[in-house]
């Protein structure tokens, strides 16, 4: 048993310990480095997994990066690509509706793509959800000019 992270391996308690929490193998620096940035930006587990899951894939993601104006989930910055997980998308307000809006602003101010992605579709559907985000990545770097 080997971390996804690291690949070193993980003694059993640690092993199911994290399995547990996020369904994904990770050595103990590694489980309490991803217990810390869920617990400071409230990271839904879904997109703990989903970033495991496009590293895997080779898509170089990262976990919470800040775009200038707020954290972002999970993020592609070679193809200047933003994922969010939608975790209370059933419940939506106006002033929600507002806020995602000028946030989609800001993000395509400074060249972004922004991606909402509700949380059961990574829950049931991941290995979908990976390959249609490796599209869209590809889909960016077909368009991207080069300078």
């Amino acid at each position: 048993m080997t971390c996804k992270d690291c690949n070193k391996g993980v003694p059993p308690e640690i092993a199911q310990l994290s399995k547990d929490r996020y369904g994904i193998l990770l050595c103990k620096r590694h489980l309490e480095l991803v217990d810390r940035i869920v617990e400071e930006n409230q990271t839904p587990i879904e997109a703990i997994q989903l970033f495991y899951a496009l590293k895997e894939a080779g898509a170089n993601p990262m976990l919470e990066w800040w775009d200038g104006h707020k954290s972002v989930d999970i993020a592609i910055s070679r193809v200047k690509l933003n994922i969010e997980i939608e975790t209370d998308y059933h419940l939506i307000t106006h002033e929600q509706a507002i806020n995602d809006l000028e946030e989609a602003m800001h993000s395509f101010k400074n060249g972004f793509t922004t991606v909402r992605i509700p949380h059961v579709v990574v829950k049931y559907y991941l290995d979908a959800t990976v390959k249609n985000i490796l599209g869209i990545i590809q889909g960016l770097k077909s368009n991207l000019k080069v300078i």
